[in-house]
């Protein structure tokens, strides 16, 4: 049998078509626009997901038999906010988590309901990319709109709905709404209340491996599957990379080097750090993790190297970096602002320590370094917790660049196993469907018997050495220009 996995990035929509026995048989990309109305605001159209998320299935079809298709699921970028009117008409354009519009709202939710309230209610504190926030901000500033909300959903869920009719969500990507109560696994009354919702404006919450239809039979016919077809709930991006690259069960570690970047650490056990520096969500697997989320991992070397010095060949420029935990310049990454673990959408993206023999390849190293020495910063906050990890899984994007695997490697002074397929979401998803179809028994099963490890970079200890006394440089940049920060803003 065949399975469909659809990863609804925030650039283009990646389709991944896996077969039984975890062999991937195509890939298929699809892009779509994104558009920032104003400076900090990014927007997108739902009505664009669907359109290249069901040309791009056709496309990822074509040369095999439509009859085998057995099941879809789906990774996607979290906390964006669709709303729908009673139609089921998409009402206004997704608000993404990138967007940074929310300030107002999210220090509401922190310091006037309170940090410990929303811990309580949630496992988490309010970031300018969650959910609710953009729920209050529509709520304050377009009330018109607020008022025609017949259901809340989110970007890969809005796929899920046109698929099978069904509004459903799933609970990791539910986590990061911050309406979500983490620990029991629902939606959280107060949260309801606090963000003037009804639970029935919410969708249905599923686990990321369980059936939530089959697809319609006008879906079925455009797209030449059987109506038999189980469309699974899947997960936000970031759980479904971990799906997708084992990183499921106990105790395990991925870090994802894509648009944004995080650190993902698996758990049995439902657990919050107290300054809530760390999201703490519930994983696909049916536990729990807690995850450090960067919002410019990749996306910073690719605006280097795109839009500053204006080349296409990454592998070209990273060659000339040949002298690791040297290098005297220093690039913080908050071209977004920042999540994890600072919270603070007004930090910005800084160089320091420029001098005036610093070269091209200085400028390029500190880039990769910075986002390292940023991940860093999130893994510092889950040993402080009294988690041990001694290796992690890598996929996204950056994860291709080898000098960048040496990197992390050695910042964070942790193995780095590289595995057989780097796809992240896409095989996360098409796994989640082959569990949600019987083809294992569950996700751990499905991530034995698929995901394998082709090669570990080792850190060296002479390099760690170096990048520890350069990292206790770098994390004192942050607090330095943080005030600073506030006023330019």
């Amino acid at each position: 049998m065949l399975y469909i996995g659809v990863d609804l990035g925030t650039s283009a929509v990646k389709l991944l078509l896996m077969d039984s026995q975890g062999k991937i048989r195509n890939i298929v990309s699809r892009e779509y626009p994104l558009y920032f109305p104003h400076p900090g605001w990014s927007e997108q159209k739902p009505e664009d997901w669907y359109e290249q998320t069901m040309e791009g299935i056709k496309e990822l079809l074509k040369d095999f038999d439509r009859s085998q298709v057995a099941g879809i699921s789906f990774g996607g970028q979290m906390h964006g906010l669709v709303i729908l009117d009673e139609n089921d008409e998409v009402i206004r354009p997704a608000i993404l988590w990138n967007d940074g519009r929310t300030y107002e709202e999210c220090d509401y939710l922190n310091n006037v309901i309170g940090r410990d309230k929303l811990s309580e209610y949630t496992a988490n504190i309010s970031f300018t990319g969650f959910t609710a926030p953009k729920i209050l901000w529509v709520k304050n500033k377009e009330p018109e709109n607020f008022a025609r909300i017949r259901k809340i959903m989110l970007p890969k869920d809005y796929i899920a709905y046109k698929l099978t009719g069904v509004h459903c969500t799933d609970v990791s990507d539910a986590s990061g709404m911050l309406i979500f109560d983490v620990k029991n696994r629902c939606w959280s009354k107060e949260m309801c209340e606090i963000c003037g919702v009804k639970e029935e404006q919410l969708a249905k919450i599923f686990e990321s491996y369980e059936t939530v239809g089959t697809v319609l039979p006008e879906v079925a016919e455009e797209l030449g599957i059987p109506e038999s077809v189980k469309v699974a709930a899947g997960a936000g991006d970031n759980a479904a990379a971990a799906v997708g690259t084992g990183t499921v069960g106990d105790g395990m570690c991925n870090i994802s080097l894509g648009t944004s970047g995080t650190i993902f650490i698996s758990s049995n056990k439902f657990g919050v750090d107290k300054y809530n520096a760390l999201h703490a969500f519930a994983h696909a697997d049916g536990h729990y993790h807690l995850m450090g989320c960067m919002l410019s991992a990749a996306s910073c070397n690719k605006w280097w190297m795109d839009d500053i010095i204006g080349t296409g060949d990454y592998a070209a420029e990273q060659k000339a970096i040949t002298k690791l935990g040297e290098n005297h310049v220093y690039f913080l990454p908050y071209l977004m602002g920042e999540r994890s673990p600072h919270n603070n959408p007004n930090a910005r993206g800084t160089f320091i320590g420029m001098t005036m023999d610093t070269t091209r390849a200085d400028m390029t190293q500190a880039v990769l370094e910075g986002v390292a020495y940023a991940l860093r910063d999130s893994f510092e906050v889950a040993k402080s917790l009294g988690i041990r990890i001694d290796r992690t899984k890598i996929c996204g994007g950056g994860a291709k660049s080898p000098l960048w695997k040496k990197m992390i490697a050695n910042v964070l002074n942790l193995k780095v196993d590289v595995i057989e397929s780097e796809e992240g979401p896409a095989m996360g998803g098409a796994m989640l469907a082959a569990v949600a179809c019987g083809e294992y028994a569950d996700v751990e099963e499905a991530a034995a018997k698929i995901v394998r490890v082709v090669d570990t970079v080792e850190p060296t200890p002479e390099l760690v050495e170096k990048y520890e006394a350069r990292y206790q440089q770098f994390r004192e940049i942050y607090p330095a220009c943080k005030e600073l920060f506030d006023k330019i803003q």
